[in-house]
């Protein structure tokens, strides 16, 4: 009986452990201001899509509204910020444990209405990403040791608009399995000041990734 508790609570701890690991972007900051949550579709969970072609894929499994938008100049630095709980942006704490390892990915939809876009139907295209550094240092090991943040620029290049700001990271510890890779994503709503009329090459959210991707 005592050796059967004893599995029990390291069942229940294992468990425990594993979903705090879980993660959400929530907050967002344009050059030096801290916008906090207030540009971002929160996810409802801090738990991964594990499906590929899901439509949650885009901008995760039915997110609130965001409150507005937050306006950045093209060429302008932005900083996407993620934490494991709701509201808690404790640095003490790593943005994603439990060896989640793997890349972090930022990408941009040009849309009419970013409030109400459909990330989904939306045509995207990567500004930035961090891999594989060096020495089992991925990306997520670059947001714990930076209280959560990853600082990226907006194109210059790119028309001025509204657009969706899909902040990913894709945690691989369980990938060497179908359906095994995490994906934990926030979409970000902002609106562009300036810029150019570069027409980058885009894919869809669904359909960019595979369950079968090496």
């Amino acid at each position: 009986m005592h050796l059967s508790s004893t599995i029990l609570a390291l069942v229940s701890l294992a468990l425990s452990s594993h979903v705090s690991a879980h993660s959400t972007f929530q907050e967002f900051w344009v050059g030096s201001q801290d916008m906090a949550g207030t540009c971002v579709r929160t996810p409802l969970s801090n738990s991964p899509v594990t499906i590929a072609t899901s439509t949650d894929m885009a901008c995760n499994v039915t997110p609130s509204a965001s409150q507005g938008l937050c306006t950045v100049q093209a060429g302008q630095q932005v900083t996407v910020e993620m934490h494991a709980q709701p509201g808690d942006r404790n640095c003490a704490i790593d943005a994603i444990g439990g060896n989640h390892d793997g890349p972090v990915l930022i990408y941009l939809a040009k849309v009419d209405n970013a409030l109400t876009a459909d990330g989904a139907s939306a045509k995207w295209f990567k500004i930035a990403e961090l891999g594989y550094i060096s020495s089992d240092y991925w990306g997520t090991d670059y947001l714990n040791a930076n209280c959560g943040k990853l600082t990226v620029t907006i194109p210059s290049c790119i028309p001025a608009g509204q657009y969706l700001l899909r902040a990913e990271v894709i945690a691989l510890h369980v990938a060497f399995q179908t359906n095994g890779a995490q994906f934990y994503m926030s979409c970000f709503t902002i609106n562009v000041t300036g810029g150019g009329s570069a027409s980058p090459s885009t894919v869809s959210i669904p359909g960019a990734y595979s369950a079968t991707d090496p």
